[in-house]
């Protein structure tokens, strides 16, 4: 299949790239303002407690605006927000607020001074002490994602000239937390590229094979946006997707690249006419590609088995990026490569281009390390992973958290807004504890009202149950907590009360939302494990026919996942290092480790099937064991470690987040990849599979015949004379040169 492809795309070169190139631009047109269409919700679970509290509240109970915006005034030094000429200049500001953006600020819901839209005012909204006031503005949406579009449209009206105003609430904090990570892709576009582009010329020293890498990735971005524009019309899609496609798009899609370029000039230099060349490249790195592709998609779509819209939106995003960057690398650039032949080399240095022959690439670096580490398999397959193992030993610490303004650097604006008023005002926090009790008798609700209020780490009674007007069997009531963070006891208890006859309550609230999603996570992760194992271990061996080698290679990329979880938890939660990078200690967002999880493995896996396809190519040709595990790492060595190197640059750029999550990711993808590329691929695996000898390839017979039949084995290539070649089934068959 891959070899007439090869010759299809060759013969039709013109007309698959001008195709290929008019969709993904399309796709990219489309997906022009993707922004606009993204949520920043997705978090909880949708089958929860919690959440059909929240549905009833919204279908009984107006859309709940007391903390959309939250102003906190200061009163000038020596005076207080009793002072005439203070107190009527923040009037007549919020007076014209509703009345400038009558589409985006419904009105005043409540502030200490009268105002022609307040519904409330007086000493609930100032201090004891007369230094600090709120008031507390309503934005115009029935939902998340208006709302938070129609404040971005005002976030900078609500500063008064000669007033301190700080400004927090539920809008500018998911509306800075969006900024942020849109703030962090422009770096990435910025640095990552012109940075990658020196790479890949320094790789294959010209400037025409380094573009290509760069124009397939252009066009994975573009095009998967476009995607993920379209499901944005069916589903909810998360904000969080944007920087995953910058990030996984464009890393792989380069890498990519770099693989099938890299082939290509190969054999070019093994004397191969163009044709030949096309077709054998395709046959080689691009079947290897579509099938580490296949690996990493598997991978992500474990996350599709979660409830929370977040992750199914990474996974969405994901598995959108990776199949394009296949599809571009055995679609766009056999093209590209057909047209040029031998000028992709063009516009270079010929000292850096020089082709090595077979020889030299297996007495490089690479190929003497490989010997090296194969004299002394025990010995240096088993010291690394004592040294892997202590750096998994941190994972003791690892903690779940939800998400909040703590994810923003101390000292961000909004944060430091956020956490003032919070103190100042314990009542406006955004984080109470719900009720929502559904019952025909208001009695049996106040029954159950006194026993909630017997509920440990409530900072006070639940307010007297409020009854719905439009649906009058519904009631809602909330307390404050001591400690949100830790509101486990609170929430078991509360649902733990056994409520009246005819009575059914129903718990919520932010805590109780973060606290169902972590169960929901909890119950999940097993099983996502469990699937991607036995998908990706299954995909292994019917790609190279193996049994032992997927089991190999889950355990490897275990121990890299392991060790890269015990380095972030020494640094994001234990804190080593909070006052370099500017962020606060604390439990890492559930969501994002199962995030992690999945991209970390998936690239550890396609990093194994790239070394270990060489080394069963060079076995079916008739190498042994040593000799094969020799061949494969010396002509991967220096690929894997350039593609890695671009995959460094590309989640570098986002290291410099101000968000603590961001950093999280690139920090987490950092050390895999360097953990990845040079401690497993270069070391541990030779020297494991130097240990194994001949087992490395065993199989059940009956697996093998089941393998051979579906056709997914690595292919013998015979050397063929330039322009004469016959393909039979899936061998290439050609005469010897």
């Amino acid at each position: 299949m891959f070899a007439r492809w090869g010759d299809l795309v060759h013969r039709l070169r013109f007309a698959v790239l001008g195709a290929v190139v008019a969709g993904l631009l399309a796709l990219g047109a489309y997906g022009l303002g993707l922004g606009e269409h993204l949520s920043a919700g997705g978090l909880d679970d949708p089958g929860s407690d919690s959440t059909r509290a929240a549905q009833l509240i919204g279908a009984a109970f107006a859309q709940g605006h007391d903390v959309d915006v939250v102003v906190l005034y200061t009163a000038p030094h020596g005076s207080t927000v009793d002072d005439p000429e203070f107190g009527r200049t923040v009037v007549e500001h919020l007076d014209s607020l509703p009345r400038r953006h009558p589409g985006q600020i419904t009105g005043i819901n409540g502030a200490y001074w009268r105002t022609e839209t307040g519904r409330a005012s007086g000493s609930p909204f100032a201090t004891p002490d007369k230094k600090y006031a709120v008031a507390t503005i309503a934005i115009r949406g029935d939902n998340d994602n208006e709302m938070l579009r129609n404040y971005r449209e005002v976030e900078g009206a609500f500063d008064i000239p000669g007033v301190v105003v700080q400004v927090g609430g539920l809008r500018p904090v998911a509306g800075t937390l969006n900024d942020t990570m849109a703030d962090d892709i422009r770096r990435m576009e910025l640095l990552a590229f012109p940075l990658v582009a020196v790479l890949l010329i320094v790789v294959f020293g010209g400037l025409v094979a380094a573009a290509l890498p760069l124009v397939v990735g252009g066009l994975t971005m573009i095009g998967a946006n476009g995607i993920i524009r379209f499901a944005a019309e069916y589903t909810e899609i998360n904000s969080f997707v944007a920087p995953v496609i910058s990030m996984i798009g464009l890393g792989l899609a380069i890498d990519y690249g770099l693989f099938v370029v890299s082939r290509f000039r190969e054999e070019l230099a093994e004397g191969y006419d163009t044709p030949a060349a096309v077709r054998r490249t395709v046959l080689t790195a691009g079947r290897t590609v579509v099938f580490s592709a296949t690996m990493i998609i598997a991978s992500a779509g474990g996350m599709l088995i979660f409830p929370q819209g977040f992750l199914k939106s990474i996974a969405y995003g994901a598995i959108s990026a990776v199949s394009l960057a296949a599809f571009t690398a055995v679609t766009v650039l056999p093209a590209l490569l057909a047209i040029l032949g031998p000028r992709v080399d063009m516009l270079g240095s010929r000292r850096l281009r020089k082709t090595r022959t077979a020889a030299e690439v297996e007495n490089s670096f690479w190929g003497r390390t490989a010997r090296w580490v194969m004299r002394y398999p025990l010995r240096v397959g088993g010291t690394l992973c004592v040294l892997l193992l202590l750096l998994i030993l941190p994972v003791r610490n690892l903690a779940f958290g939800g998400y909040s303004e703590r994810y923003l650097p101390p000292d961000n604006e909004t944060r430091l807004a956020q956490e003032r008023i919070d103190e100042l005002f314990p009542v406006r926090r955004s984080d109470p504890i719900e009720l929502v009790f559904v019952a025909a008798d208001s009695f049996a609700v106040g029954a159950a009202w006194k026993q909630a209020n017997d509920a440990p780490g409530l900072a006070g009674k639940f307010d007297v149950p409020q009854r719905s007007t439009a649906r009058p069997e519904i009631y809602r009531t909330r307390a404050l907590l001591t400690d949100s963070r830790r509101a486990g006891a609170t929430i078991e208890y509360l649902r733990s009360i056994r409520s009246p006859d005819g009575v059914r309550m129903f718990v919520g609230g932010v805590p109780a939302v973060q606290k169902d999603s972590l169960d929901g996570l909890k119950k999940r992760i097993p099983l996502m494990i469990g699937l991607v194992l036995l998908v990706t271990t299954l995909l292994m061996f019917l790609t190279f026919g193996s049994l032992i080698l997927p089991i190999k290679a889950a355990i490897t990329s275990a121990l890299g996942l392991g060790s890269t979880l015990g380095i972030l938890t020494w640094i994001f939660i234990d804190g080593h290092g909070a006052g370099l990078l500017n962020f606060t200690p604390q439990p890492i967002q559930a969501n994002v480790l199962v995030l992690i999880v999945a991209l970390i493995y998936g690239l550890s896996t396609d990093y194994e099937v790239f070394l270990l396809s060489r080394m069963v190519e060079a076995r079916a040709k008739g190498a042994s064991t040593t000799d094969a595990i020799r061949v494969g790492t010396a002509h991967t060595g220096r690929i894997i470690t350039a593609a890695a190197l671009i995959l460094l640059v590309v989640t570098g750029a986002f290291a410099f987040s101000d968000l603590v999550l961001m950093q999280y990711i690139a920090y987490g993808m950092i050390a895999a990849l360097l953990i990845d590329a040079t401690v497993l691929r270069m070391l541990v695996v030779p020297a494991t599979m130097k240990l194994l000898g001949d087992r490395c390839w065993w199989a059940p017979n009956w697996m093998k015949k089941i393998q051979q039949k579906i056709g997914l084995g690595e292919l013998v290539l015979d050397d063929e004379r330039p322009g004469v070649v016959e393909v039979s089934g899936r061998y290439v068959v050609g005469a010897q040169r």
